[in-house]
């Protein structure tokens, strides 16, 4: 296969009944439990209303501004998939709009991750789809190519493999990789209930905020 122009098939995926399982937790725990040492494509912003998201990656490598191989993508998803496209985060031209909007959403695609722009922003509001890009613009997109689908690629750096697990809420997207989504789970699930245990002792005042002042104490900080 000529490299730019490939379309490869994607060998296995995060079960669909294992992804939702997300939805209950917040990406700002999973991240956490990921030691917080992934990189979160802090400029990717939710473009839709509301909804989280939780799927197995397709994923997609175009030239910036072109979105040739994010058509075929749409094209050939299966559902629940979260299409990640990296063009390379460029903002001139807008990677989708509408039309493909609502063509993915008759495919049953579970939602984007876009580092480029989309336009017809209005549309993106009014369907339940997550949808995070990196920007708006109402230029519209060549088909061209170049391309890729089904390999490794990354946005402000996060690596998307195909079939990793990718979650996004209002706090911003995250990739797991599908090797470790189990464990992951079961972390986060434990900091989750940590969190409820916390909350319920701010609400009651009997947090412990012991460990502040001797956390200054151990680095040598003056107090009065």
């Amino acid at each position: 296969m000529t490299i730019g122009f490939r379309i490869l098939e994607r060998k296995k995926k995060v079960e669909l009944n294992t992804a939702t399982k997300f939805l209950s937790l917040p990406v700002a725990n999973v991240s956490d439990s990921m030691w917080r040492l992934t990189a979160g494509g802090s400029r990717l912003r939710p473009m839709h209303k509301s909804g989280q998201m939780a799927g197995p990656a397709l994923t997609v490598k175009s030239r910036p501004g072109d979105n040739l191989m994010l058509h075929k993508a749409i094209d050939m998803a299966e559902p629940g998939d979260i299409i990640v496209c990296d063009a390379g985060g460029d903002l001139t031209n807008s990677l989708m709009g509408e039309l493909m909007l609502a063509h993915a959403v008759k495919r049953g695609v579970g939602g984007f991750v876009l580092d480029g722009a989309v336009r017809d922003v209005e549309a993106f509001l009014e369907v339940n789809l997550p949808v995070f890009a990196a920007g708006v613009s109402h230029r519209g997109p060549y088909k061209d190519g170049p391309g890729e689908i089904n390999v490794s690629v990354a946005i402000d750096g996060m690596v998307f493999e195909p079939g990793d697990l990718v979650i996004g809420d209002w706090d911003g997207v995250l990739c797991v990789p599908l090797n470790e989504v189990d464990t992951i789970f079961e972390k986060t699930t434990d900091k989750q209930a940590a969190e409820v245990e916390d909350m319920a002792k701010i609400k009651a005042g009997e947090w412990d905020r012991s460990w502040v002042d001797r956390t200054l104490i151990d680095r040598g900080c003056k107090m009065p």
